[in-house]
C-alpha cells in the first residue's frame, strides 16, 4: 500500500464519515418534526426519545437502509474534487493504471461491505426491535393489533392447527382446534373454547375443550374444563405487528423460515426477502463505489456540481428500485430473491459499462 492508496482510503472513510453524520442531522431533524405530536399525545419522556428512540433505533435503522446512499454521494463527492483539483491525471500519467487506481476504493468498498453485513445479521435486528417496541408505544400504539384472526398452521407432517383468533398480549387464543390425522385418515381432533400459553413450563393449556379419538368406525370422545398439551408452536408466531421480521435476529429468522415451510401461513415470501436483503443488498457497496469512480473520475467545466448531482439521481433511483421490487415480492408475488438481484444486477452491468467508457 503506497501514499497514493492510503490518501484515496484516507479521503473515502473520512468523507464518508462527514456524510453519514451530515444526514444523520438532516434524519433526526425531519423525523422528531413529523412525530412531535405523538410524542407529546402520548407522553414519550424526551431523554428515552434521543437516546432509546433515535440513538438506539432509529439512526442505526436509516443509516443501514441508505447506506448505498451515503456510499454513492462520498465516493462521487471526493472522486469528483480530486478530479477538479487535478490529482487523477498526474497519478494516471505516473504510470499507475485506472484499475490499480481502484483497489484502494475496493478496500474501502470491502470495509464498507463487511460492517453492512455483520450489522444486518447482528446489529440491526436488535436496533429495530428497540425502534418497533418504542414507536408501539409513544408513535402508534392505536394502529398496533394485538390480536391476529384465522390462522391455519401445519405443526408437523400430521397436525394441523386452526386459531379463530389469538390475543398477543394475554397470550390466549380462541376458538382452537387441532386435527392429527394417519395418512389421509383423521385420527384425533381437538376443539377448545380458549387456549392458554404457559411460559413456565412453556406448555399450551385447552379449557373447555373436547378430545375425538376416531378408530376405523370407532370413536372415543373425551371432554373437560382444562388439559395441558405440548406443541410446536409459540405465542411469538402469532405476533402480528409491522415489521416483525426485521427485529429477528439471523438464528431464529432461519428458523422461523424452516417452520413456515411446514406450516404454510403465508409469511414465506416476507422471510425469505428480508433474509435476502440482509445478505445480499450489501454487495452494492461495491457496485455502486465502480459506478462512483467511472463517473467522477474525469474533470468537467463546472466543477462537481454535474457528478455530484447525477450521483445522487443515480443512488435515488437504486433505493427507490429497491423498494419498489420489494413491495412487488410482497404484493404481487415475485420471487424475494430475484426481487433482491434486480436491482443490484442492474446496476451491476451499469457499473462495468460506466467502467469501460471511464478516462484511462
Amino acid at each position: 500500500m503506497n501514499i497514493i492508496d492510503r490518501y484515496i482510503i484516507k479521503k473515502y472513510l473520512s468523507t464518508f464519515a462527514f456524510t453519514v453524520a451530515i444526514f444523520c442531522v438532516v434524519i433526526v431533524i425531519f423525523d422528531v418534526s413529523e412525530k412531535i405530536d405523538d410524542f407529546n399525545k402520548y407522553k414519550a419522556p424526551m431523554s428515552r426519545v434521543f437516546l432509546e428512540y433515535y440513538a438506539l433505533g432509529s439512526l442505526p435503522f436509516f443509516i443501514n437502509m441508505l447506506t448505498p446512499l451515503f456510499n454513492f454521494i462520498a465516493v462521487i463527492f471526493f472522486t469528483s474534487k480530486m478530479a477538479d483539483q487535478t490529482e487523477i491525471v498526474p497519478i494516471l500519467s505516473g504510470g499507475m493504471s485506472f484499475n490499480r487506481m481502484l483497489r484502494p476504493y475496493m478496500f474501502c468498498a470491502g470495509l464498507i461491505f463487511a460492517l453492512t453485513l455483520v450489522s444486518n445479521i447482528y446489529i440491526i435486528p436488535f436496533t429495530n426491535k428497540i425502534k418497533v417496541n418504542f414507536e408501539n408505544v409513544y408513535v402508534k400504539p392505536d394502529k398496533v393489533s394485538t390480536s391476529s384472526t384465522s390462522t391455519h398452521m401445519q405443526i408437523d407432517s400430521n397436525t394441523y392447527v386452526y386459531m379463530g383468533s389469538f390475543d398477543t398480549q394475554g397470550k390466549v387464543g380462541y376458538n382452537f382446534s387441532l386435527e392429527r390425522f394417519d395418512g389421509d385418515k383423521m385420527v384425533e381432533k381437538l376443539m377448545a373454547d380458549r387456549i392458554t400459553w404457559d411460559s413456565v413450563t412453556n406448555k399450551w393449556s385447552a379449557h373447555a375443550y373436547t378430545n375425538r379419538h376416531i378408530n376405523g368406525f370407532k370413536e372415543t370422545m373425551e371432554a373437560g374444563e382444562k388439559r395441558d398439551t405440548t406443541l410446536d408452536m409459540r405465542p411469538q408466531d402469532f405476533e402480528v405487528y409491522e415489521n416483525i421480521f426485521t427485529t429477528m435476529n439471523q438464528l431464529d429468522l432461519e428458523d422461523r423460515i424452516a417452520k413456515e415451510e411446514i406450516r404454510g401461513t403465508g409469511m414465506m415470501n416476507d422471510l425469505l426477502l428480508e433474509k435476502y436483503k440482509r445478505l445480499i443488498n450489501p454487495f452494492s457497496a461495491f457496485i455502486l463505489t465502480l459506478i462512483g469512480v467511472s463517473l467522477s473520475s474525469k474533470k468537467v467545466r463546472g466543477g462537481i456540481g454535474l457528478s455530484l448531482g447525477v450521483g445522487i439521481g443515480l443512488s435515488c433511483v437504486y433505493i427507490v428500485l429497491e423498494r419498489f421490487t420489494s413491495m412487488f415480492s410482497l404484493k404481487g408475488g415475485l420471487d424475494p430473491l430475484i426481487s433482491v438481484l434486480i436491482p443490484n444486477v442492474i446496476f451491476l452491468f451499469l457499473s462495468f459499462y460506466l467502467l469501460k467508457k471511464a478516462p484511462k
